[in-house]
């Protein structure tokens, strides 16, 4: 399996998050399954950013975890929030962002939902020809200018990255030979041209390929930018800062990256000058700062082979289960949480509670040797965990959440 990620400690041999130990998170609780999550791991991530890309806009993409009190607690370190649903919205709004730092990107948008956007006056990221047009006719009847920015279909994508995002045929943006003209529409229109949102893909571990596909998204925004003859208040370079998951992965050399994009920015095109620069992340600003801890309720042996039965699983926490795009399915960093100073003795594989085979949490672990009442720890569990899972697949009862280190 994967590393598991620094910043986590252990006391008497309990694991311990945020410098808390787990059985006291779980008593606080009041029941497993449960994740946890350290604000502080968080802060470091920030500040970390802040050193690598001085100048640039930090921005977080709340899909990768909208966990009301961390989303409150994150929203004071950063410059602003993307979201991908109406749903985000509100509960963006209702943690305080302020709506001129909100954009709002995601293929499909409802009427209902580009209304409610221009209302509260957040930037629009336009993913077709026709959803401008309906944002367009929806702020003239509204006598409300919209704030609109256009997701370019990029003609490359990020090398290696986990979800490509961009290059081909995709559902995402307008191809970007077509973007000039709908760029010129909405200016013509009254509309408030915010800028360009250019992502290539996601989760990637690779600086070089990143640093290449920056490079190529300010020559892209430059020359689209010419091509429509006025400058982009903002330009979004998307994220794509990947975590090392699996054994073997190391992690982003961000400071590669920073100083590459720092070259990069300083001899950008002069049509740019004056452009807004940020990134957007989540996966890499929370990932590895949380951890899904559930509770060991039976033991068995089936042909010679041990089983660790939990009470949570893959509706919890689908990613770790492997269903979450993994090709051939890998094991997430794992421990016994109440053992952590115990050496392994023994193979064994750690299933959820569902009737499904698919409810596998690690496959064929070295651990310690653990019985029913004991935890397990399952890091990485910070984005696209229980919110990206589904929670209401047989019914089970749900996971808890809880915060630490704010």
């Amino acid at each position: 399996m994967g590393t598991i990620p620094a910043g986590f400690g252990a006391e008497e041999g309990m694991l311990t998050i945020g410098g808390r130990r787990v059985d006291a998170l779980v008593a606080e609780a009041g029941d497993t399954p449960l994740f946890v999550y350290d604000f502080g791991l968080v802060r470091q991530r920030v500040d970390r950013f802040r050193a690598a890309f001085p100048g640039v806009q930090l921005h977080y993409a709340v899909k990768a975890n909208p966990f009301a009190p961390l989303l409150g607690s994150i929203l004071n370190l950063v410059d602003g929030l993307d979201v991908a649903s109406a749903g985000e919205l509100r509960l963006a709004l209702l943690q305080g962002a302020p709506p001129e730092t909100v954009s709002f990107a995601g293929p499909g948008k409802r009427d209902t939902e580009l209304e409610e956007a221009i209302r509260a006056g957040v930037t629009l990221n336009c993913e077709s020809e026709g959803e401008a047009e309906r944002a367009i006719a929806i702020g003239q009847r509204l006598a409300k200018a919209p704030k609109l920015a256009v997701r370019v279909n990029p003609d490359f994508e990020i090398r290696g990255s986990g979800m490509r995002m961009g290059g081909g045929a995709k559902p995402f943006g307008v191809d970007a030979e077509r973007v000039p003209a709908l760029v010129r529409r909405i200016v013509d229109a009254g509309a408030d041209w915010r800028g360009f949102h250019i992502f290539a893909g996601s989760q990637a571990l690779d600086a070089g390929a990143l640093i290449d596909a920056q490079r190529a998204t300010l020559d892209l925004a430059a020359n689209l930018s010419e091509a429509v003859g006025a400058a982009p208040a903002t330009l979004n370079l998307g994220g794509g800062f990947g975590i090392p998951y699996f054994h073997g992965e190391q992690s982003l050399d961000l400071k590669f990256v920073g100083d590459a994009l720092i070259d990069n920015l300083n001899s950008r095109a002069q049509v740019l000058e004056n452009t807004v620069i940020f990134i957007e992340l989540g996966r890499w600003l929370v990932g590895e700062a949380g951890v899904y801890l559930t509770r060991i309720v039976d033991r068995k042996v089936s042909h010679g082979k041990t089983f660790l039965v939990t009470d949570g699983g893959m509706h919890h926490q689908l990613a770790a289960s492997g269903n979450f795009g993994q090709v051939v399915r890998r094991n997430y960093p794992v421990a016994i949480a109440n053992r952590m100073d115990e050496p392994p003795t023994e193979e064994a594989s750690i299933v959820g509670c569902l009737c499904t085979p698919l409810d596998r949490l690690g496959d064929d672990l070295l651990v310690p040797s653990a019985a029913p009442g004991d935890l397990i720890a399952i890091f990485l569990a910070g984005a696209y965990g229980l919110t990206a899972s589904p929670q209401i697949f047989l019914a089970q009862q749900p996971a808890g959440e809880l915060l630490v280190g704010v």
